[in-house]
């Protein structure tokens, strides 16, 4: 029997859902739970085939111990290494380089010196950077965030120089990154798994985070949406993500990728809405199972990116010999705008009580 584990936080709905899902599909020598760790032994195998993690990023104990399962077989969604390792900013550096369109983008110094370093740790740094020329880079409006954050914790937005030192005073130890504001006429959030299923979601993170999927924005267009789409599978064949969102903010009908480090999305059912939830649950059972039918005991059985391979091969990164995937895309749709969601959820009850009730409605004999 292979098990495929989930490990998670304080996530309700998806764990939940994603072992029924796959327990439900009944497919032979093969269930699903919630991982369960009484101890881990090194070069120790967990009794796991398949092991999606969605909290390891907030716990060093469960990273340590889903890499020392993958060195002894398990099949980590996602790959513990390379999560590790990368960061935004490298992301938009890679980006560059593949051609999709990034913001402005540069990396500062913490504010304060980290733990345990003194002004001697950071003698190959100017003083003062040349804020000249990173301003001159950037302009104004720009926002400031961690290089290697989320949540929209410690973001910033900035109108100018003053705004920018009044705030930067605040960062402490992190290391921020400083980038153009792009104003955009759309938005999209979009979910990838195994780097081949797509789901592409109009989006608005200017609303209520309970109403960011209910944009009430005209359907964008094809070419914008199949634009979308390969830049998505392409930024995340090159990470190497088994499960991983991708946002973009379309300027000018041109698709920049704004954020697309999100190895373990939100996927509660209350934030992304119930049909986006059922394509995620769905996808991401199918692909663990894919996963687990593959998975071979002892072997590396890890997603590595093109970015790891190509290094390692001494081949250029842009390498003509990648394989092109055989793609499987859906786009999530609103049938409404938000000042008449109201409206829409009224009529919906009348419509379905109306129904119920010419159902239950008895019917009439005919007379003899």
């Amino acid at each position: 029997m292979k098990k495929i584990g989930i490990l998670f936080g304080q996530e309700n709905s998806f764990p939940q859902a994603f072992v029924d899902r796959i327990n439900q599909k009944a497919e032979k020598n093969i269930s699903a739970e919630f991982v369960r760790l009484d101890k881990v032994m090194q070069a120790e195998p967990l009794d796991y085939a398949v092991i999606v993690d969605r909290i390891s990023q907030d716990v060093p104990y469960y990273r340590a111990a889903l890499k020392n399962a993958a060195i002894c077989g398990t099949a980590v969604i996602n790959n513990p290494f390379w999560w590790s390792a990368d960061e935004k900013f490298f992301n938009n550096a890679l980006a560059v380089k593949l051609g999709v369109p990034v913001p402005k983008t540069v990396i500062l110094p913490s504010k304060e010196l980290p733990d345990d370093t003194t002004e001697k740790s950071f003698r190959n740094l100017a003083y003062p950077l040349d804020w000249d020329g990173i301003f001159n880079y950037i302009g104004f409006p720009a926002y400031m965030k961690p290089f290697d954050g989320g949540g929209w914790k410690e973001v910033y937005q900035l109108n100018n120089r003053a705004d920018f030192f009044k705030n930067y005073d605040k960062t402490k130890q992190y290391v921020m990154m400083l980038q153009e504001e792009v104003v955009f006429d759309d938005y999209f959030r979009c979910y990838c798994i195994g780097g081949k299923h797509v789901r592409i979601m109009q989006y608005e993170p200017r609303n209520p985070h309970h109403l960011r999927y209910e944009h009430g924005k005209a359907p964008a267009s094809k070419k914008i949406l199949e634009t979308i789409k390969n830049y998505v599978i392409k930024l995340n064949q090159y990470l190497g993500y088994d499960f991983n969102t991708v946002e973009f903010a379309i300027r000018d009908g041109i698709p920049y990728a704004i954020d697309f480090c999100n190895p373990a999305p939100d996927a509660e059912v209350t934030s992304v809405g119930q049909e986006n939830f059922e394509w995620v649950v769905e996808t991401a059972a199918d692909y663990a199972i894919e996963r687990a039918k593959s998975q071979k005991d002892g072997l590396d059985n890890l997603t590595w990116g093109e970015y790891v391979k190509t290094s390692a091969a001494k081949t250029p990164l842009v390498n003509v010999s990648v394989k092109p995937v055989k793609d499987d895309v859906s786009v999530g749709k609103v049938d409404h705008g938000i000042e008449a969601e109201g409206k829409v959820k009224k009529e919906k009850v009348v419509k379905l009580v109306k129904e119920k009730a010419a159902k239950e409605k008895p019917k009439k004999v005919a007379k003899k």
